[in-house]
């Protein structure tokens, strides 16, 4: 195989843009609210949205980013959990199956 620097100069480009359209394709949806299963754990993606009168156990510190299922990186503006598989919660969200990480 003979390849030149103009193939080289054409491969690349498009390679490049191919590794990036594939990253896209592959991103995870966030957790709509109205969602049947969101829905029934009361998922909101702001904790300061939670029914308070509903969830009388509910306190402002407790977010998806310091729940036993929450499983994003620290730092990650959102991540995957366990009861919401393929998508992703925000890390200042709530639902009321909040376990707090020990």
């Amino acid at each position: 195989m003979n390849n030149t620097r103009r193939d080289f100069i054409r491969i690349v480009p498009a390679a490049g843009a191919g590794l990036l359209i594939g990253q896209a394709a592959f991103a995870q949806a966030m957790v709509d609210e109205k969602d049947p299963q969101a829905a029934s754990l009361a998922y909101v993606a702001d904790n300061s949205k939670v029914n308070k009168t509903k969830y009388p156990k509910f306190t402002a510190d407790q977010i998806c980013g310091n729940c036993q299922l929450y499983q994003a990186k620290a730092g990650a503006a959102a991540g995957p959990c366990a009861l919401f598989p393929g998508k992703l919660v925000a890390v200042k969200g709530w639902c009321s199956a909040y376990v707090k990480k020990p």
